[in-house]
């Protein structure tokens, strides 16, 4: 999963968490709040009354009565006045009962103690909680419609913001390891960015590659190098050898013995000529710009190595368009190519088997190129190393050095090829150059 995935999953399950939490507690802090505003106006009426009583006496209400009591018509509220003994004293605000007019409503009622001349009065004035509730559930929905309103502008804001901060990662991972191709031969650039971390990787990445390619130059060249100076010792001695045969005093056990140390001179040979092969593949010391029919050179490769097929009895099938071509390539190395896919499908097919070498085109636009065998097949954990220099499968014949794949790899990789192998113990292998 990629970090900007991660990371707005997080920001959006976060910001439901604090919608859920939210929605869990809003009902009592919309409560709260119609408690503390109900509250709040009480006491503005207190003082208003006070006020009043203060500019005009308690005569303003009471007119000659001994106490005072006023509701609105619907008896949302009311006022009352009334004689205390003087050491009475009240300050509160509680909710209660209060009977008017045979109706018993809920009130939230304000109790306070003052004194006016030589005596001492109380004043109460209520709202019916029930009025102070009517407004919970609009407080309710118009809070809920903020609180989705901020929550979506501030996930587009989290999402715009983590866009812009991982951009530079992005360039990293696409510029550094997605589209880079080894070896490196492209002059790295720096990714510009303000975040430490990411400069840190990108110049980590940098640098990394530059020790990778300056080691993978210096085994290519040491490779190079190896082969091209083994060649001339060893065919000095090979030639030696052969001026010790016709030395007509030569016992016939000597004979024998040149012989066989001759034949280790010439697998030493191929292997040397091998990896000059390699390296001057890997070098691209060839040239790629010849145009190829692949029906003709199939064919030439399968009148060369037809007395192998004669001696193990094997039958090839070729199902290749006569009209197949493949464009600026290199014609000797996509002929050594096909001769090892072939050779090795010959080594290791059975008795009486039978070699498949057809071609396609598929619907994604790709050419694909298939050499099946019926042969004894690789097994599975050796799959992955069959292209290794010297890593040699199918051992039950002790022949080969282990370079006939690692070959085959060089070349695909230089024309920019791909190369996929199936392989079915004791059913056959298949090769597919796409």
């Amino acid at each position: 999963m990629k970090l900007s995935t991660k990371l707005t999953l997080f920001i959006t399950s976060s910001k439901l968490v604090v919608v859920l939490l939210f929605l869990l507690a809003l009902p009592f802090l919309i409560k709260q709040i119609g408690s503390k505003y109900t509250t709040y106006t009480l006491k503005k009426q207190k003082k208003k009354v006070l006020g009043i009583i203060q500019k005009k006496g308690l005569d303003y209400y009471f007119q000659g009565d001994e106490t005072y009591g006023s509701y609105t018509m619907l008896k949302e509220e009311f006022i009352a006045l009334s004689p205390v003994a003087l050491k009475f004293k009240m300050d509160t605000i509680t909710n209660s009962k209060r009977l008017i007019e045979s109706d018993t409503l809920n009130y939230r009622v304000l109790s306070y103690t003052f004194k006016n001349g030589n005596k001492n009065y109380l004043l109460e004035i209520g709202k019916t909680t029930e009025n102070s509730n009517q407004y919970d559930k609009p407080l309710q929905r118009f809070a809920l419609y903020v609180l989705f309103a901020l929550i979506a502008l501030t996930i587009l804001i989290d999402l715009t913001f983590i866009r812009i901060i991982i951009r530079p990662l992005s360039k990293i991972i696409k510029t550094r390891l997605v589209n880079s191709k080894f070896p490196f031969k492209v002059e790295q650039i720096r990714i510009s960015t303000g975040t430490t971390d990411f400069k840190y990787l990108d110049e980590s990445l940098i640098r990394l590659m530059s020790q990778i390619n300056d080691a993978f130059y210096k085994e290519r060249e040491f490779t190079s190098n190896a082969s091209h100076e083994l060649m001339t010792p060893i065919s000095v001695l090979q030639s030696k050898m052969e001026n010790l045969l016709i030395d007509e005093n030569l016992s016939e056990t000597s004979s024998i013995a040149i012989v066989e140390m001759m034949k280790t001179v010439s697998r030493l040979k191929n292997i040397t000529r091998s990896l000059l092969l390699i390296s001057r593949i890997e070098n691209e010391q060839f040239i790629k710009k010849e145009n190829i029919n692949l029906f003709k050179l199939l064919t030439e490769i399968i009148d060369e190595i037809s007395h192998r097929l004669e001696e193990k009895h094997l039958q090839i099938h070729l199902k290749v368009s006569k009209e197949a071509t493949l464009d600026n390539v290199n014609r000797d190395l996509i002929f050594q190519l096909f001769f090892n896919l072939i050779h090795n499908a010959i080594k290791f097919n059975r008795e009486g088997g039978s070699i498949t070498i057809e071609n396609r085109n598929l619907n994604d636009g790709t050419y694909e190129i298939i050499i099946a065998d019926t042969g004894i097949g690789i097994p599975e954990a050796d799959l992955a190393f069959i292209f290794n220099r010297f890593e040699k499968t199918n051992l039950q014949e002790n022949i080969g050095f282990g370079l006939g794949l690692a070959i085959v790899k060089s070349i695909v990789v230089y024309h920019d090829l791909k190369i996929e192998v199936y392989s079915e113990i004791n059913k056959g292998t298949t090769f597919k150059i796409i």
